[in-house]
């Protein structure tokens, strides 16, 4: 199952990610917002884009609803990264339950200027609804740049 798609959209990103379970869409649509703005995907396999520590961030948000925890997390990770300078990657959902979520992510440096692609400002609660689809779930999140 792929991760996530970027889909066209008039004034921002948009992305439809996809998961197995709840925790693995929240842990993929975290990876999306990353690779949407400096394609992780070639970074994560290079030792020398590490942050020094390879420090893993833990994140703990509440929110209403399984879709505001969802714009929570991605938020709460955009916020870390803008003030601690640097990138995430590989993210893990350690506990998703009534409206609280624990995750973690481990650390990569910021890139330069010239490798970012967007800069992303928020993850938004436009039309976010999350879907049981098939063998799994999906769900749409729009990117304000």
């Amino acid at each position: 199952m792929e991760r996530y798609e970027e889909i066209p959209h008039t004034a921002d990103l948009a992305a439809r990610i996809f998961g197995k379970n709840t925790p693995e869409l929240f842990e993929n649509a975290a990876f999306a917002m990353f690779d949407m703005m400096a394609n992780i995907k070639d970074k994560a396999s290079s030792v020398k884009r590490q942050a020094p520590s390879g420090k893993r961030q833990m994140v703990n948000v509440k929110a209403a609803d399984t879709e505001g925890l969802l714009i929570a997390w991605l938020n709460e990770l955009l916020y870390l990264s803008y003030e601690k300078k640097v990138f995430f990657r590989d993210f893990k959902i350690i506990s998703l339950k009534d409206n609280e979520l624990t995750g973690e992510a481990s650390t990569l440096a910021f890139p330069e200027r010239e490798e970012r692609k967007a800069e992303i400002k928020a993850a938004t609660y436009h039309d976010v609804r999350i879907e049981k689809r098939g063998g799994g779930y999906e769900v749409t999140v729009v990117f304000d740049v």
